[in-house]
């Protein structure tokens, strides 16, 4: 039996309930009224104490305290048992009855309520057996028995209106039109909460009102009907806005957002959401702090976001065991589960199941019982248990049609589809999955819809329909694009379309699959296509951004909040180098970096903000990826080929593109590439020398296929995972075939350097965007900034210097221009002086040069427009990477002003965002500032997209930490070729280069090949 790999499983998160039912009367005072009774009937002052103080461990309402408080009014009945007092027994009785209910036991609730009931009708107390009437048919919802609910709330309906209570029949005519919401009686349910709103507005009765707006919201909610359900909430909202009631505006906001998820509006959710928690932490809300903790969960989950939905379910799995809600506990440890198992850890997901089903099955949540088999099921299904899997499907869907969930049903049928297809059952997995499919369109759940899709495309490419197979996957891909295009916020739009990277590698399979048996149709130039469509989207729409100038017309407040925010930021940056320098306990550096955490995240919520409130932004047309005939008009030239890599599990694949053609090749698969590509890439970042048998493995797996048309020709190339940081200019050239090799070969080989000029870019699409944005832009008129040798440390002996500058000799040769870890002591680079001088002598003409050195290489140096008035420049210094969060990234200039004092130095991606650049070149002369966080689908972010987004038209970057000395000399004659000669930075890096690597000192790739231009080539 063979594992299919390719299948998307469906798993299903769970929500928790919150359902709009009203507790007749206020628990507090309630308890506070009864007490008083008690007091007049009867002189057992220790029962009053015991009694008063379990009522205070109830008003706690956290699960350890409720315990303590039914232990508390369990000793305060007995002793009134002992005194016959019947009132207080029944008061006492009901109120036992509401903390099981409140610790999720409605089953002891009802059998408390039931004593007091007995109690109360024989005592002929009409006000106490209202409440306890509606207690029991809470309760009895709550169990799920509907027709035993609706008897108990009919009885309670009945005696208010004896009793005259319009407030208390408006309560209970709600509380039985949700009833009838969970029957799915839709007429009815609105009927009766119609009945409840005109009562609660004939009396003035505002909350009221609004509470049961939002009940009727929830109703068209339930039924599908999302823009009725966003007028009753809406209306909800505004009136509990007008009351000041923070509980049930959150309230109002957590069901717009669910809304707006229906809607595949996750950013709005979210929105929605982020409200709702905000106002839930202010009023101490734990319950609904836990709930609303485990939906925004959910939404980072979905946006490819796995370790903050982690951290997000953590702490609202903490909330629902401090107060006892064992349904949400269930529920939020099913959704974690579903976090591990995307994350490709079945075995602990498992786990986290193991311990929710019980929980579900405890407090009667079937829904959630289901969900969680099914998605053990799925687990079992990644461990190769299909046995297993089928029987825990079975059970899920069994239930599913029980409880009547069209779209748990929907679920479970897709992955007993898959799980029938594995088996070689395609028939049953056909139609099941278009069952399915039938079923999420129904629903309305595209995203469900794209997997469907997905998984038939699947099962019809096994059958050996492979037209039938695409159809599906354009149809699923048009879908992802769709949902992609409604998340504003860059950072989660850049992992929502990672997270759906598997989409387009299929598609690009089966297009290559019949690219193979139709070489004449096209299909290859529809893969490329779909390769562009995969990449780098995000940077082609911030390339497009910047010319739009988004800000304007925006809220001035929304853009002073950003400016202070990244002011606060680099503040607290600096704070923690400074506290690093020093000694500092571990409780300090987790609190600042909580801070930090806390401020990116502020900062990434203003800058959506301002997407969505900006009319330029809502103006733009979203710029899409180039086809063949458009990369081969906007971008390529006869002397051009583009060389484009797509990595897949089983078959990567080349494109090689020229002005008038295109050619295909099916390479290896992407693990074999990337090791070899990884170990390459560790033997050409040492110093030491090179066994040249890896690179030729390397040359010949990537480029033996094109080899012939490569001679002369400027190369563009377009990586992929580990390619992106591969110095293909140090490849060796690819005729040498790796098996002419002598074993353990040390010879000397000639670099592809020597025949291609060699230009990276993240996608093909990214020059031809670049290029309209740019286009008729003047150059600008004065020749080279440069920032070089910064203070960074007052043990500098230039603060003792007066007004001397000039730089001894080195101490060592060895120094590299890093500053990976910020914690660590950034040694002076004595040599980027030397780099600048001689590109300071390169410029005769001091007004056309800038050169700001030692104090001057400043973070203001860098931020001042007048650098705009600059064709070239150059930053020699350390680069500072962050992997995890790249708008840190940046590089670091003078950490000391003159006087001695620390000064922010540091330049990040955020600040270099905010520069108005609008120059030739930048040259970033510093360790990796061409790395950066490799986001699936998107390549590398890092500085570069930053420098191009500020106007820059290309950027100078290193892959690997770079030597000091070797990068002076590189740098210098770099400029040479540009200012002296006149070639352009492409054709000048090159000549540098070869340069370099034809001397014996600096031949090896180590020293001259971690630098690459990045951008236009023209």
């Amino acid at each position: 039996m063979h594992q299919k790999t390719y299948f998307i499983l469906f798993a299903s998160i769970i929500f928790l309930s919150q359902t709009v039912v009203t507790i007749l009367g206020n628990t507090e005072a309630s308890f506070a009224q009864s007490s008083a009774r008690r007091s007049q009937q009867t002189k057992s002052t220790t029962a009053d104490k015991l009694y008063e103080e379990g009522i205070q461990l109830y008003n706690q309402g956290t699960a350890e305290s409720l315990r303590k408080a039914i232990f508390k009014l369990q000793e305060a009945l007995q002793l009134w048992r002992n005194t016959d007092d019947k009132l207080s027994q029944a008061n006492t009785i009901h109120d036992i009855g509401r903390a099981y209910f409140s610790l999720g036991n409605p089953q002891e609730a009802i059998n408390s309520y039931n004593q007091s009931l007995a109690l109360t009708r024989a005592l002929n107390n009409k006000k106490l057996e209202l409440l306890i009437l509606n207690d029991l048919g809470m309760s009895y919802s709550e169990l799920g028995q509907t027709q035993k609910a609706l008897e108990y709330y009919n009885q309670s309906l009945s005696l208010t209106r004896s009793l005259g209570k319009k407030d208390d029949e408006a309560s209970i005519l709600n509380n039985i039109g949700l009833l009838y919401l969970t029957s799915k009686n839709m007429e009815k349910s609105l009927d009766y909460l119609q009945q409840c709103l005109s009562i609660y507005r004939t009396i003035g009765d505002k909350e009221g009102e609004a509470t049961t707006l939002l009940s009727i919201g929830q109703v068209y909610d339930n039924f599908r009907e999302n823009q009725k359900a966003l007028e009753f909430y809406n209306q909800s909202l505004s009136l509990f806005r007008t009351l000041k009631n923070k509980e049930w505006e959150a309230g109002a906001l957590r069901n717009i957002g669910i809304i707006y998820k229906k809607l595949d509006e996750k950013q709005k959710a979210l929105e929605y959401y982020n409200q709702a928690l905000s106002l839930n932490r202010e009023i101490g809300d734990k319950a609904h702090l836990s709930d609303i903790l485990n939906l925004i969960g959910i939404i980072y989950g979905e946006l490819g976001q796995q370790q903050k939905a982690l951290e997000i379910y953590k702490e609202a799995l903490s909330l629902s065991r401090s107060i006892g809600h064992t349904k949400g506990e269930g529920t939020i440890l099913g959704n974690m589960g579903n976090i591990y198992d995307s994350l490709r850890d079945p075995a602990t997901a498992i786990g986290l199941y193991e311990e929710a089903l019980p929980l579900s099955r405890a407090t009667g949540d079937k829904y959630g019982e289901a969900i969680t088999l099914n998605n053990m099921g799925k687990a079992y299904w990644v461990l190769r248990q299909p046995e297993r899997a089928i029987s825990l499907y079975n059970q899920a869907l069994e239930l599913m049609r029980q409880i009547g969930s069209q779209k748990g049903e929907s679920i479970v049928l897709g992955n007993i589809a898959t799980l029938s297809s594995s088996v070689g059952d395609n028939k049953t997995s056909l139609e099941l999955l278009n069952q399915s499919l039938s079923q999420k369109r129904e629903l309305g759940d595209r995203e469900g819809e794209a997997i469907a899709l997905f998984n038939i495309a699947y099962v019809e490419r096994d059958k050996g329909n492979i037209q039938p197979s695409i159809d599906s996957m354009k149809a699923a891909i048009a879908i992802i694009e769709d949902l992609r295009s409604k998340v504003i916020n860059e950072e989660l739009r850049a992992s929502y379309f990672g997270s759906k990277q598997n989409y387009y590698e299929f598609y690009i399979d089966l297009l290559m699959e019949l690219h193979e048996k139709q070489p004449n149709k096209g299909y290859n130039a529809q893969a490329l296509h779909a390769s562009e469509r995969a990449r780098a989207r995000s940077l082609i729409e911030l390339l497009t951004e910047a010319g739009a100038n988004i800000r304007q017309g925006v809220d001035a407040q929304l853009s002073q909040r950003q400016q202070s925010l990244e002011k606060e930021l680099n503040a607290t940056e600096f704070r923690k180098y400074q506290l690093l320098q020093g000694q500092y306990t571990k409780k300090e550096l987790a609190q600042i970096k909580q801070q930090i955490a806390t401020l990116l995240n502020q900062l990434e919520e203003v800058k959506t903000q301002i997407r969505l409130k900006s009319p330029r932004y809502a103006a733009l047309t979203q710029p899409q990826p180039l086809t063949l005939k458009e990369i081969q008009n906007e971008v390529l030239d006869e002397n051009t080929i583009l060389l484009e890599y797509s990595l897949g599990k089983k078959h990567s694949y080349l494109w090689a593109v020229t002005k008038t053609d295109i050619s295909s090749y099916k390479l290896g698969d992407r693990e074999t590439i990337e090791e070899t590509a990884q170990a390459y890439y560790k033997q050409v970042t040492s110093s030491q020398e090179v066994n040249p048998k890896i690179g030729k493995r390397l040359s010949q797996m990537l480029l033996g296929s094109v080899a012939s048309q490569l001679k002369g020709k400027r190369l563009l190339i377009v990586g992929d995972g580990a390619l992106q940081s591969i110095p293909f200019a140090a490849l060796p050239t690819p005729e040498t075939s790796v098996s002419s090799l002598p074993k353990n070969a040390k010879e000397n080989f000639t670099p592809l350097l020597v025949q291609n000029e060699i230009v990276l870019l993240p996608s093909a699409s990214t020059i031809a965007i670049q290029r309209r944005e740019l286009k008729n832009r003047p150059p600008a008129p004065k020749t080279v900034a440069i920032l070089a040798d910064p203070v960074f440390n007052r043990d500098d002996r230039r603060l003792q210097a007066t007004n001397n500058h000039t730089a001894a000799a080195a101490t060592t040769s060895e120094v590299v221009r890093s500053a990976r870890d910020i914690g660590v002591v950034l040694d002076r680079l004595e040599y980027s002086r030397q780099e600048a001088d001689a590109i300071t002598k390169l410029v005769s003409n001091t007004s056309q040069r800038l050169s700001s050195l030692d104090f001057e290489a400043s973070r203001t140096t860098a931020t001042n427009p007048n650098l705009a008035q600059y064709r070239m420049v150059h930053f020699a210094t350390h680069g500072l990477i962050n992997t995890v969060n790249p708008e840190l990234s940046g590089i670091v200039l003078s950490l000391v002003n003159q006087k001695g004092e620390d000064t922010d130095g540091f330049l990040r991606l955020h600040d270099i965002f905010n520069l108005n650049l609008p120059v030739e070149l930048v040259t970033l002369s510093a360790c990796e500032t061409g790395l950066g966080k490799d986001v699936k689908g998107e390549g590398l972010v890092g500085l570069t997209r930053g420098f191009m987004y500020a106007g820059a038209k290309r950027v100078a970057v290193s892959l690997w930490s770079v030597n000091d000395t070797a990068t002076a000399n590189l740098m210098t004659k770099f400029y040479q070729q540009m200012l002296q000669k006149g070639l352009t930075p492409v054709a000048a890096l090159r000549a540098a280069q070869l340069e370099m690597w034809q001397t014996q000192q600096w031949n090896a790739p180590y020293y001259w090949a971690a630098f690459v231009v990045q951008g236009e080539w023209r």
